[in-house]
């Protein structure tokens, strides 16, 4: 009956599939104890706690060569965070200008769009990210070059610095210190917590006004304006608390052969944003493209007919719309930005995979503990950000009834 009922047919199925799963893995644990047991090695996740011996040039927190490999591992994992973000948001601008350029009645522009994704989609993303590191690297002037009156090499409104070491500029210092936040490993200023904590609540601020003023326009037919609501409750509570912290900026300054004071980009840092960023963007303009094609025409007729811009229609009409269409790929590519952040080992970028999945693992020879690590760590951040973007895909698709 479980073989040939077909009531039960597909679960026998299943739990056998699954039962050979289970056995498969048993005997791939087993087989790698029995070669560690004959190695005379043990698992271990004990190198963590061992001293790193060696530094990390972009440092997020707090780090020196004495500190563990574990807190060596976590400044770059915090470096491949860093990255992530900053790229996933500049391909994402780039890609939805270009995708709707690409799309323009202008001939001219829309082949020079063109051109910029059929070049850089088609190269891989390395040799993007090298080209942008040489360019940094061979082009720009020296520190030293800074001292005379060299027109190439004069700082940009005397506040910021591009050199062949990187880009300094202003940093955000505060007269009065609240102190730090102990959250473990991480010790966050409570400035910057406080600043957080307000723009998020402004946000959440906003949110109400604009939910107010459509239920104001659905009950009498005018909606009121909150353009300025807005950002009064987005920018006021924090320029004020900016003001009381006695927030200004601290510029860099050219001290013996190099700038100090300001924040350092580092050239690594800007290849790899620069690479990964432009590279994705390619491909994100056409989903952009593709979803806004996928918009009926009749969509853009009808709001000409109102009377509204190509601008505004292209805002309020046909990109809302084909958010539903764009956002499933566009998880895809921010997934493969994110898990492409482990090419900067090549310019030198020092992230999860050169930390622990690079010197740690050389250093230890923990390479099977490093490995498993490394592969869950890039797991949870691929899944955390999979789930975010499918928790916003469900608020803009289509409610059916």
């Amino acid at each position: 009956m479980l073989l040939y009922d077909q009531r039960y047919r597909s679960i026998t199925i299943q739990i056998f599939a699954l039962f050979l799963l289970m056995l498969g893995a048993a005997w791939l644990i087993d087989n790698v104890i029995n070669n560690l047991r004959l190695l005379g090695r043990t698992f271990s996740f004990n190198f963590l706690w061992q001293s790193a011996g060696y530094d990390i040039n972009q440092r997020p927190i707090e780090y020196n060569s004495q500190m563990t490999h574990g807190r060596a591992a976590l400044v770059g994992f915090l470096n491949t965070i860093i990255l992530a973000i900053m790229g996933c948001a500049l391909a994402t601008i780039l890609g939805v200008l270009a995708g709707v350029l690409r799309l323009s009645s202008n001939w001219i522009v829309s082949r020079l769009v063109t051109i910029y994704v059929e070049i850089f989609r088609n190269i891989p993303t390395l040799i993007w990210i090298l080209i942008f590191g040489a360019v940094m690297a061979e082009s720009m002037p020296a520190p030293s070059t800074f001292r005379g009156d060299d027109p190439a090499s004069s700082m940009l409104f005397d506040a910021i610095a591009i050199t062949n070491r990187g880009v300094y500029i202003p940093a955000i210092m505060f007269t009065t210190e609240l102190g730090v936040l102990p959250l473990g490993p991480i010790s966050p200023s409570w400035n910057w917590v406080l600043i957080l904590a307000v723009l998020v609540a402004g946000v959440f601020a906003n949110k109400y006004l604009i939910a107010h003023a459509t239920r104001v326009q659905n009950a009498t037919g005018i909606r009121p304006k909150t353009w300025w609501k807005s950002i009064l409750v987005l920018f006021g509570p924090v320029i004020l608390i900016f003001i009381g912290l006695g927030a200004y900026l601290e510029y860099p300054e050219l001290r013996g052969f190099n700038f100090a004071g300001g924040t350092h980009l580092r050239n690594s840092f800007l290849a790899m944003w620069l690479g990964l960023g432009i590279y994705t963007g390619a491909f994100i303009a056409e989903i952009v493209r593709g979803g806004i094609l996928a918009i009926s025409k009749g969509q853009t007729e009808a709001a000409f007919a109102l009377g509204l811009q190509p601008g505004k229609t292209m805002r309020l009409v046909i990109l809302p719309q084909a958010l539903r269409v764009i956002i499933p790929p566009l998880i895809s590519q921010y997934l493969n930005l994110t898990k492409n952040t482990s090419l900067g080992l090549a310019v030198g970028y020092m992230d999860l995979r050169s930390t622990l999945g690079g010197i740690t693992i050389n250093q230890t020879g923990r390479e099977l503990e490093g490995m498993l690590l490394l592969m869950a760590v890039y797991l949870a951040i691929s899944l955390t950000i999979s789930g975010l973007m499918n928790v916003y895909n469900s608020r803009v698709k289509l409610k059916e009834r």
